[in-house]
């Protein structure tokens, strides 16, 4: 065996192994965190004798759980819009809050029912195409002089954090059978990942 070869097997190797082990080690350590930071809450309610290792994440948990349901009540949207508007007093935490907002938005079903649809967009007088979102269907609340068959579409960057927005006719795009999650993937690995 060649020294080339052995290089091309054990990047081979790397490759198939790191995705999983970064996947493990990434759950891991939120389950350490979870069950340190509140087993040590758990157990100022409970005698250390009562304790059984997994009460810190089963309390996370319930947390959680806690929080989606008191999050989806009127008063803590109230609650949360004010405490957002003190928020966007400050000029680093705002712009770490809006971005970290923005893009469970983004992701969150529920908050952007917009960008579920994938499309392949060609632009006007070009051979190409493009793998985009489209994120604003209507613009009569922005203060764009847009079309109206104009859509908002964003196109990402592979293996970047980052993309733009074109505004685009709609006659441009061809909807794609893809979900958000297949789409996504497929652009910012640049069309590498396995599907899932």
């Amino acid at each position: 065996m060649t020294l080339r070869r052995i290089a091309r097997t054990f990047a081979s190797g790397l490759v198939t192994i790191l995705p999983v082990l970064v996947t493990i080690a990434v759950l891991a350590w939120l389950v350490q965190s979870a069950e340190a930071i509140l087993g040590a809450v758990v157990r100022v309610f409970i005698p250390d004798e009562a304790y059984l290792r997994g009460m810190g994440l089963f309390a996370a948990f319930g947390l959680i759980f806690g929080i989606g349901l008191v999050a989806e009540g009127i008063l803590f949207q109230r609650i949360l819009d004010w405490v957002e508007s003190w928020l966007n007093r400050i000029p680093l935490v705002k712009t770490v809050y809006n971005a970290v907002r923005d893009l469970m938005d983004l992701v969150s079903k529920s908050r952007s029912p917009t960008f579920n649809k994938v499309v392949l967009a060609q632009l006007p007088g070009t051979e190409f195409k493009l793998l985009g979102f489209v994120t604003v269907e209507d613009f009569h609340k922005l203060p764009l002089a847009l079309d109206a068959g104009t859509v908002a579409v964003y196109f990402p960057m592979s293996y970047q954090i980052g993309g733009y927005t074109l505004f685009l006719p709609r006659s441009c795009l061809t909807p794609v059978d893809m979900t958000l999650e297949e789409g996504m993937r497929f652009a910012v690995t640049a069309g590498m990942s396995r599907p899932g």
